[in-house]
Parts: structure tokens; sequence; C-alpha cells
């Protein structure tokens, strides 16, 4: 899901479940974390300490906001106090090299520009009818977060590759699929990306469906934000009559999740993003106001620029919640989420196997998707790395809605490698919700005037 989330959305603070890794991490191991002002930090490095065996240990934080970095450094050392482990250290720089020596694993949550342009981002397509809830991974949003973004990243991974080639880098950073497309193309680094999805979603249909969690089988797969639960049963019946009868006919239930339910509806499956995020992927729901104001509600529902109004300050919050953990005002909690970075490292440590969901690219995994591009799948997690798991083919319906999105992403990445203004006005021009709205000349216009806004953060592109 979008990245970082302050408030209203906090799937991926909640408890992990037991999760089946069995052995015990015995050797002392680096953790750099890029970007530690983002609001991913506090429960990772808590996942990270909470690995069992996992005593010793370095966590190197790297920001360039070094008043920002400052709060993260003292965040972590009152979290190391609080669990008692006094194996670890901090350090903290703003010299991501420096940093980056000897690192085995590496967690990317940069952010670049953000609070100067998600107003950009946001207001500039509305005029043009382009109405987005998030627009941090598709769209005219999407896009020039990527542009942004992409490029800051690629850098990264030439200092990963000089410095410490062996390590993993484990990308929280939207958005996600162009990142990895992307780095996959134009670096050797070990790249894959993570988001939380698909644990959440698959919590979402257990309760809407009224069954245990533990009890539910599934297998899904597609893209980052648009894979579908293609089986879902609950003691061998299948769930997907009993979720369509309740999107239909209970409106309580439609109301929790109501783009994704109705999309069910029609597609016969329910897919990994919340149902604001998940209505810019497609053409339908968003290039009218009746369409937003019968399908969308409110935050992550669907609410008309509700990442651009609430980015800046959920920043802050961010901030002043640190600030308070540190003073003591408010209590550290140390529980382990359910997020996949600790669990990879675990994995890879011990190797025991273990599963997670990743962004990683698709070399005949998802037999009727693009080849060279990415995919999100089920990958196997043990000493040898991360290994995709073959998925097959998805209905070819779902198939269509997912590769109208990457061929999107195949020009957006070229765009972002090549730093090409022409690739990424093109790519725009495929953007499927974009399309829907206005025409080519408009959507060259939007480009345009965007680019002109945000140029100051699109260094080289010509």
């Amino acid at each position: 899901m979008t990245q970082p989330i302050i408030k209203g959305h906090e799937s991926h603070m909640r408890k992990a479940e037991n999760l089946g890794i069995m052995d015990n991490v015995s050797r002392h191991i680096k953790v750099v974390f890029l970007g530690s002002g983002s609001a991913f930090f506090k429960s990772l490095f808590c996942d990270v300490i909470s690995i069992p065996g996992a005593t010793k240990g370095e966590m190197a934080l790297v920001d360039i906001d070094l008043e920002r970095l400052e709060l993260s450094r003292q965040l972590g050392e009152k979290i190391l106090e609080k669990a008692g482990m006094t194996g670890w250290k901090i350090t903290a720089t703003a010299d991501r090299a420096e940093a980056l020596a000897g690192a085995d694993y590496i967690i990317n949550c940069i952010e670049v520009s953000g609070t100067e342009c998600v107003r950009f981002d946001n207001d500039i397509p509305l005029e043009y009818g382009v109405d987005q809830c998030i627009g941090d991974t598709i769209g005219p949003g999407g896009l020039f977060k990527a542009l942004r973004t992409v490029p800051v990243f690629l850098e990264v991974l030439k200092d990963v590759e000089r410095i410490c080639p062996d390590a993993w880098v484990l990308n929280y950073t939207n958005p996600m699929s162009i990142m990895c497309l992307a780095a996959n193309r134009a670096s050797s680094a070990k790249v894959v990306g993570l988001c939380h999805s698909v644990q959440g979603s698959s919590h979402n249909i257990a309760e809407y469906a009224g069954v245990p969690y533990q009890e539910m089988k599934w297998r899904c797969g597609g893209i980052n934000h648009l894979a579908w639960f293609t089986e879902l049963t609950h003691e061998g019946k299948d769930l997907y009559p009993l979720l369509k009868k309740k999107a239909s006919e209970d409106p309580e239930t439609l109301a929790k999740d109501p783009v994704r339910l109705d999309a069910m509806l029609y597609f016969d499956h329910f897919v990994t993003e919340s149902s604001g995020h998940f209505s810019e992927y497609l053409p339908y729901y968003r290039k009218r106001q009746d369409l937003i104001d019968k399908h969308c509600g409110d935050g992550f529902l669907g609410q008309s620029g509700f990442y651009a109004g609430e980015w800046p300050k959920w920043r802050i919050e961010n901030d002043e919640r640190r600030r308070k953990l540190i003073s003591g005002e408010d209590e550290i909690e140390l529980d382990r989420s359910w997020e996949y970075a600790s669990y990879i490292i675990q994995a890879m440590e011990t190797n025991n196997p273990f599963k997670i969901y990743g962004t990683v690219m698709n070399t005949g995994l998802i037999t009727n998707l693009q080849q060279n591009n990415v995919v999100e799948v089920a990958c196997t997690v043990d000493a040898e790395g991360i290994v995709p798991n073959y998925f097959g083919s998805l209905p070819p319906h779902l198939a269509a809605l997912c590769s109208a999105n990457l061929y999107m992403f195949d020009l957006a990445a070229d765009a972002c490698i090549h730093k090409s203004k022409d690739l990424a006005m093109k790519a725009l021009m495929l953007d499927p919700l974009t399309a829907a709205v206005c025409s080519l000349s408009e959507i060259k216009e939007m480009f345009e005037r965007i680019f002109e806004a945000e140029k100051e953060f699109l260094p080289g592109f010509k």
C-alpha cells in the first residue's frame, strides 16, 4: 500500500502471527535504513531487533534531512534501551556511502521532494479532470514521483554495486513497480519490492467473509496494488459466492471497501489494494464526478486529493510522535509487525524457508503478462536469496487490466533511466485513468505544466 502512512490506515503496524521460521539468527548483522525519517523506521527497527537470536548488530541510519535523521537516531536509541538490546548500536549519517560499508541488508524508504511537489502532482491534473485519491504509484502523480525518485534510487544502487554488492535491497518506496523495473533494468544490485497490501487484503477478505484468517486458503498474483486473489476457499468451499452476496445485498459490507467489492462483482476476484488506490488503476471509477460520488468514500476509500491534503500533515505528526516517544510521553511498543523485511532477514540468515509476496521481474512467472516487466508473486526466501514462484496464467480479463498498467510502467521506467521527457510523456498517454479523461493534446499540455512546476527536482531530463 502507499507509504509511509501515519494515520487512518495502520495495517502495516498490526502484530504478526507465528510465521513458522524455527531457527535463530546467530551472527552480527548490519542493516542500513535509507530515508530514516520514514514512518516505517520505528516498526521496521523493532521488527529487526525482534528476530530471535539477533542480539547483536548495527542499524545505520541515513537521511539528508539532518533534523529528522537526529530524531530517528534518538528514537532508535530509546528502542534499544526499552528492549535491553546492548549488543546493537545505532549510527546516523547523511553520507550513504559511509553507511553502506559492510551492509548485509538495505531498507529503502527514501522520499524525493514529496512535500514540495505533492500539490502539483494532484492539483494540475485535477484541472484536466484527472481526479486522484493517492496518486503516488500510477497516474500523473505516480509518474512524476517516479521521475523524481527513480534517478536518485539508481544512484543509490550504483553505490550498492560498488560498496556492498552482496547486500539485498528491500524497497518500500513507491511507485513500487516503476522503481523495481528501472532497478532491474539498470542495475546489478539485488532488489525486491515489498508492500503490505497482500497481507492487509487477505485479512480484509477474512473479515468480510466472516471466517478465521488462519483457516482461509488463497492464491494471489498480478502486479503491485493490482494483484488478484484467484483462489479463495475456506474448508474447501469457494468464498466468492458468499463475498458477492454480501457485496450486492449488504450496504454496510459494501461501504467498507466500495470500489474493490464493486469491481469484484464484475471481475469475479478481489484485488490487493485499498479502494482509493485501486480506483486509480482502472478507467471506470474516477472519470466523472457522479461516479466518484457513487463509488468512493472518505480517506483511503477514494476521497479526492486525500494524499495531497494529508501527506504534509502526516510528516509533521510523525515527527511529533517521535518526540513524544523519545521524551517518554508516549510508550514505545516493541511488537513485531507483519512487514516482510525482518522475516526476509531471518529466513536468509537461518536458511529456514519463508514465503513472501514481492515485486520481481517476470521471467515466465505469470505467463500471460509482459515478460521483462515486473509482477507481484509469492517468493521463497532462504539462504540462497529470494526465489520467485511460478504462478502460471491469470484469468484473461485480469491479465488485461494488469497489462494496461504494465505498458505505462515500461515506458516510465525507461524514461527514468534515460531521463527522457518524450518517453515520460508517452507513458502518461498510456495511463488508463488519464486516457479515459483527457485527449492526447490535453495530456501533453498537462505533462508540460507539471514538468515546469517540478523542474527543480528533475535535473538532466530533456
